[in-house]
């Protein structure tokens, strides 16, 4: 029989509005991230203005040329603006074009962080903000081997919890909800895990919608509501689009299928036709 310590143990951490009673306390802005980024965020090449810079660095970027785009999006970055740190970190956490360093992904996200934390939610530039601390967040939970960053699973729960509350970014939301259900960082605490699944399930987070309807389904720690664990579980199979990365999904939704009985279908079919009718 399955668990939810050996699906948890399946998933990778992801990269993707409930009533009052799903309300949380927002997260206190973290304190700075980094004694020191690396030298040299502003190259000798000289730009007009950093807009320019910004875009010369994503025209290059676009037609091919990645390793050329890094002149000038470090200049852009060395001036502090948001999208050109949130490239360069995206770009050496991925290999992306540069060579892969985590360290150096580390300390764009942190210096995006440290600068940009307050950025309005509305803001343009507020999603690659929020995705930095998720990024964070992450490198935190295991350290980046070798370096300065040391895994400390309660500085990412501050990562995570100010992305999820200030930002409502579903995948913050996701990380917290799986941190609060291992009790990893903090107590362990299901109902508190429901609570961020469902905020980021409400906004279409698939993992989150699979999550949640498999504690509602299975009565872990939450009130056993089946109708509507499968509800969410049934949102969430649809949503699958990689057959061999969403098989946990698939998986759950039979599960959660077999253990229902017709009361519960139909209910469940009540549920899903009242959740898509609202949100027509």
């Amino acid at each position: 029989m399955r668990t939810s310590n050996l699906i948890l143990a399946t998933l990778g951490v992801a990269f993707l509005g409930a009533g009052s009673a799903f309300a949380l306390d927002a997260a206190p802005r973290p304190q700075p991230l980094t004694p020191a980024l690396s030298p040299a965020l502003a190259p000798a090449t000289k730009y007009g203005s950093v807009r320019d810079a910004l875009r010369s660095g994503m025209r290059t970027y676009n037609a091919g040329d990645k390793i050329g785009a890094v002149d000038a999006l470090e200049y852009a970055a060395g001036q502090g603006h948001s999208l050109a740190l949130w490239k360069l970190g995206r770009m050496y956490a991925d290999g992306d074009g540069v060579e892969h360093d985590d360290l150096k992904a580390f300390e764009y996200f942190s210096k995006l962080a440290d600068q940009h934390a307050d950025e309005s939610p509305d803001s343009p530039n507020a999603a690659a903000v929020s995705s930095a601390f998720v990024a964070l967040g992450s490198y935190f939970l295991d350290g980046i081997q070798g370096t300065y960053v040391a895994a400390n699973p309660t500085r990412a729960v501050e990562m995570f919890s100010y992305a999820a509350s200030y930002f409502s970014d579903s995948n913050a939301q996701y990380n917290l909800a799986r941190l609060y259900l291992e009790g990893t960082g903090v107590r362990k605490d299901a109902r508190h895990a429901a609570r961020w699944f469902n905020l980021a399930a409400e906004k279409g987070h698939t993992a989150s919608q699979a999550l949640l309807g498999h504690l509602l389904m299975t009565g872990q720690g939450v009130p056993r509501q089946r109708a509507k664990g499968l509800m969410w579980l049934t949102l969430a199979r649809e949503a699958s689009t990689d057959a061999a990365k969403d098989q946990w999904i698939v998986d759950l939704y039979q599960d959660a299928f077999t253990a229902s009985d017709e009361s519960d279908r139909k209910l469940a079919l009540a549920l899903l036709e009242q959740y898509i009718q609202a949100r027509r």
